[in-house]
């Protein structure tokens, strides 16, 4: 299994660098995890718009799926066009992002996968466990297993016993850290810090930890520091173009 970095960035992009979105690929499937602000172009440096096989987007803020807008236009506005696009969501989730365009224009270059949050999917070679996990909107966590490896993503998620359930002996967990240590007062509930993504890590037992959703202007090497005081393993920061291999 191998997850390469779109972008990693919360809220808005920083320069050069985008928001939520992970390729994870296995046997020559090519799994799209979240597609938010500016990682369509990071996409187009790695794959062509055809070489996309799924999308699984964990909910609806624009932050985490803006660019499905731009993906179907490329898939779609074309001579030669490949097939309709799976896309795994949570119900009336992408009702926003795909009412940008005339209505029908881009109907053709998808096939709406609506799931309920806690449900099992087959999503090419990779078995994904869902779980609704605590955030403004409805978000769905995912535990993607494949080839004996398992990665699981949080979406934006605030603490919760839920996201340690789903990372339970994970290989990698990939974990919203929008703050160092302390989350504000009127998000507590709704999203996490590094302090709390290492404490989660650690209470699952998962292999490794990758930080993601900071704040534009949050030092990296504070974050990890501030994972690292609760979880001993290999923490790393979620940045555009980062590839992470699971053997």
């Amino acid at each position: 299994m191998r997850l390469t970095v779109l972008g990693g960035c919360g809220v808005w992009p920083e320069a050069g660098q985008a928001c939520s979105g992970y390729v994870v690929e296995h046997d020559d499937f090519r799994l799209l995890v979240d597609v938010g602000y500016a990682t369509m172009p990071r996409l187009l440096e790695h794959l062509s718009v055809d070489q996309v096989d799924a999308a699984f987007i964990s909910h609806g803020h624009p932050d985490h799926c803006a660019d499905l807008n731009p993906l179907l236009r490329a898939r779609t506005l074309r001579d030669a066009r490949p097939p309709p696009l799976p896309v795994y969501a949570l119900p009336r989730a992408l009702d926003a992002v795909l009412a940008l365009d005339r209505p029908g224009m881009l109907d053709d270059g998808y096939v709406l996968h609506e799931f309920t949050a806690g449900s099992e999917l087959e999503i090419g070679p990779f078995r994904a466990q869902t779980r609704l996990l605590p955030h403004w909107v409805p978000n769905a966590g995912v535990r993607l297993a494949a080839g004996g490896r398992v990665l699981t993503y949080t979406g934006d998620s605030g603490p919760s016993s839920d996201v340690v359930d789903l990372a339970r002996g994970a290989d990698l967990l990939v974990a919203e850290a929008t703050y160092v240590h302390e989350v504000p007062e009127d998000s507590k509930g709704y999203q996490s810090s590094a302090l709390h993504a290492g404490r989660q890590a650690a209470a699952a037992g998962a292999g490794r930890l990758l930080l993601t959703h900071l704040r534009p202007g949050t030092d990296h090497a504070t974050a990890r520091a501030a994972a690292r005081d609760e979880y001993d393993g290999e923490v790393a920061v979620a940045t555009a173009d980062m590839i992470v291999d699971l053997p």
